[in-house]
Order: C-alpha cells, then sequence, then structure tokens
C-alpha cells in the first residue's frame, strides 16, 4: 500500500469531490502530519513549530465551519498504532462535519478562510483526508 500526505488534492480528486452527492452531511476524517518547523509562502521570518502554526489554524477554522453549518466532531494526538502498520504515523487526527458538499466549497472558497488557510499550509508537511457518509 502506497500512503502520499498532500496538502492539495490532485485533479482527479477534485473530480471525484465535485461528482460526490450534496444531499447527506459529510465527515472529513483528516490525518495530519507537521513540519517540523513553520515555512509561510510570504517568507516571514517565524519560530513557530510546524504543529504551532496548524494550531492557528485550527482556533480560526472553528469559526469558518460554523459559518456553514459546520463543526469539528473530534481532535485527537496520535499515540500509536494498535492494528497495521505503516512507514510514519501522523501526529494528530481530526473529524469534521460539514452539512453537505456545498457547505465545503463555501468555506474553502471564502476570503475569510482562505486567509487563515496560510497557516494551515505554513504548518502541515502534508495529510490524508477520508471522505465519509453515512449510508
Amino acid at each position: 500500500m502506497i500512503v502520499l500526505n498532500s496538502l492539495r488534492p490532485t485533479e482527479e480528486q477534485m473530480k471525484m469531490f465535485m461528482e460526490f452527492p450534496d444531499d447527506k452531511p459529510i465527515k472529513m476524517v483528516n490525518l495530519l502530519k507537521f513540519k517540523n518547523k513553520a515555512k509561510y509562502k510570504d517568507k516571514r521570518e517565524t519560530a513557530l513549530t510546524g504543529e504551532e502554526a496548524y494550531n492557528i489554524y485550527s482556533e480560526e477554522v472553528i469559526n469558518h465551519l460554523a459559518k456553514v453549518g459546520g463543526k469539528i466532531i473530534f481532535w485527537g494526538k496520535v499515540k500509536g498504532l494498535l492494528l497495521g502498520e505503516v512507514e510514519k504515523l501522523w501526529d494528530q487526527v481530526a473529524i469534521a462535519e460539514y452539512p453537505n458538499k456545498t457547505a465545503m466549497i463555501t468555506m474553502f472558497t471564502n476570503e475569510d478562510y482562505l486567509v487563515s488557510e496560510q497557516h494551515r499550509s505554513a504548518g502541515l508537511k502534508g495529510q490524508l483526508n477520508i471522505i465519509t457518509q453515512d449510508e
């Protein structure tokens, strides 16, 4: 099994997401891996670790989620692996719930969200996003 953390979806993944049903809530499982040191696109000097930069994003994203009817339903640090095997574990796991696909798109394209997103990009080495829905 190949595991590849990323910061952005591929074109194929975006196409799949855009075709995803819009009639049910989505629970997005986020497996997060942080950079040792935050690196901002604007090259600003910072003493923040990747986790600290991401935590700024985390605090702000709660409000962005609320604006579209979403919420964080779980957040925790990865402590170990009970079953299976991966080369490197993730640092944290978060599960966000959105009312539907449209709510996610609305949030991710909002100008205020994009300001907060700079901290996500600065702090994350990569992540896996797993889309789930109740049957």
